[in-house]
């Protein structure tokens, strides 16, 4: 440890915990990134390959789980370890500065409007109290000439007018190819800045908790075109269609993001080119990824730095004709995470984790003192042991309901006391909704009293406790809003 660490425990009054595992960290986070799509979660068709690399030097965390279903609640959770809410608590960023390190912000951390923000340049709900210094991630999004199509709309186009963008109610189904090397585009730009602040700071005394935050694969999903190349929207293949899926499902757990209500049941072709789009940009980014670890190796900092790769919350792509986020399904709720320990070995863990940890976990190998009040858990034990666990169960929330993972079962319980049971052993598709079953009735038993003992642990309210039978379905009611 550096003797300006040193200096500012005595300066703060806070002690250092025992022999940290290390000086510096590199925290990297994607948007809207579900964990499904990534070779080193199992899929077969998406290029990743800088991210599989470095899992491959990771302990990649097999069941993490988001806290919030939207960009601004999840990233509020990571950042301040809190469930939900966190008013007046210290913050990640901010505990890594005011213990001495140098706390920069490179794009999109806290929850910025994509495109709005990013057209604009501007910090979005940032916390300024995070860092010593913030850079910004411009980029034209939807605007940027070329190939633009707004897909539920069959709209194909190559003029700059009457483009969804911000506050625009089809702009999350826009996408872009264009003749380019990509260095306009704002992931890129992150990755230049962030390379370059690690030029900058990594061979001087102080330490860096450095944050790069992609806007990609997050809507518009704007890339060069040879990005598109190796996934032609023929070849894409569309999630798994079950007949009268959404009639187990509670009224609260439909959104207004399904197919039919969108307009993109009419065209399969173009919920193929979605896939399309999505994989291309999540290829893009994990380019980005790549650079700023390939000079990190160049630099020679990788024996004293912690590499942390997330996203905010995965996304649904036609799954039971869902898309985007803001709801309490698998697709949307597990996320990927790698963690690279310097002289660590690799490893692959079955354990439930969930993005509220990841505050105490880097505090802790920073060698620094926990704050108070933070509701997450320490994941040094599966870093030191990837079969170790810390937590029976995660958490995610959503406006309307909270759902409990544990290893086999997902339950969710909404506002209105409807409920969703599934066997994640044998559905994990979670196509079947077992609280209705009567079979099933000793096992929605104990996941209802896991549940909770589970949520008022954390604080949060369960619901008003009726035991009445599952309330709404598809056929009755209206769906419920998605978040912004």
């Amino acid at each position: 440890m550096t003797s300006v660490r040193y200096l500012a425990f005595l300066v703060l009054g806070v002690t250092a915990q025992a022999d940290p595992k290390i000086e510096n960290v590199l925290f990297l986070i994607s948007d809207d990134l579900k964990a499904s799509v990534l070779g080193c979660y199992g899929d077969r068709i998406c290029r990743t390959p800088n991210l599989d690399k470095l899992a491959a030097q990771s302990v990649v965390f097999e069941r993490a789980y988001c806290q919030g279903t939207a960009c601004n609640p999840s990233r509020t959770s990571l950042m301040h370890s809190r469930y939900h809410g966190a008013k007046g608590r210290v913050n990640l960023g901010q505990h890594f500065k005011d213990n001495g390190f140098y706390s920069a912000r490179v794009g999109k951390i806290y929850h910025m409007r994509v495109p709005g923000d990013i057209i604009a340049g501007t910090d979005g709900l940032d916390l300024p109290s995070s860092w010593t210094e913030k850079f910004n991630s411009q980029g034209q999004e939807a605007h940027t000439p070329g190939d633009y199509a707004c897909l539920n709309l069959n709209v194909f186009t190559t003029k700059p007018e009457d483009r969804q963008s911000t506050g625009m109610p089809h702009r999350m189904f826009v996408s872009v190819s264009y003749e380019g090397d990509g260095s306009d585009q704002p992931d890129h730009k992150t990755a230049t800045r962030t390379i370059e602040l690690l030029r900058k700071h990594g061979k001087r005394e102080k330490p860096f908790f450095l944050a790069a935050g992609f806007v990609r694969p997050h809507y518009p999903m704007v890339q060069p075109r040879h990005y598109f190349e190796p996934y032609p929207w023929r070849k894409m293949v569309l999630p798994r269609a079950v007949p009268n899926d959404l009639d187990d499902m509670p009224r609260l757990a439909l959104t207004k993001s399904r197919s039919e209500l969108n307009g993109i049941a009419k065209y399969p072709d173009n919920q193929k080119r979605m896939w399309s789009a999505y994989y291309a940009s999540v290829t893009f980014m994990d380019e980005q990824v790549g650079r700023i670890l390939a000079e990190l190796d160049r630099l020679k900092l990788r024996d004293k730095t912690a590499i942390v790769f997330t996203s905010d919350h995965g996304y649904h792509l036609g799954e039971h004709t869902f898309w985007q986020k803001s709801n309490l399904h698998e697709e949307v709720l597990r996320v990927p995470l790698l963690i690279s320990m310097p002289g660590d070995k690799a490893g692959r863990s079955k354990a439930l984790v969930e993005l509220v940890d990841l505050f105490p976990t880097l505090s802790r190998l920073a060698g620094l003192q926990t704050p108070k009040g933070l509701q997450g858990t320490s994941l040094v034990p599966i870093l030191n042991d990837p079969a170790a666990r810390v937590k029976e169960s995660a958490l995610s929330i959503h406006g309307g309901g909270i759902s409990m993972r544990t290893a086999n079962w997902t339950y969710t319980r909404y506002k209105d006391d409807s409920e969703e049971l599934y066997d994640m052993v044998k559905d994990p598709g979670q196509f079947s909704n077992l609280a209705s079953n009567a079979k099933d009735a000793d096992q929605l038993k104990a996941q209802r009293a896991a549940f909770e003992q589970r949520v008022k642990m954390a604080g949060l309210s369960s619901g008003t406790k009726k035991r009445g039978k599952n309330q709404g379905s598809i056929r009755e009611g209206r769906a419920s809003q998605p978040a912004p």
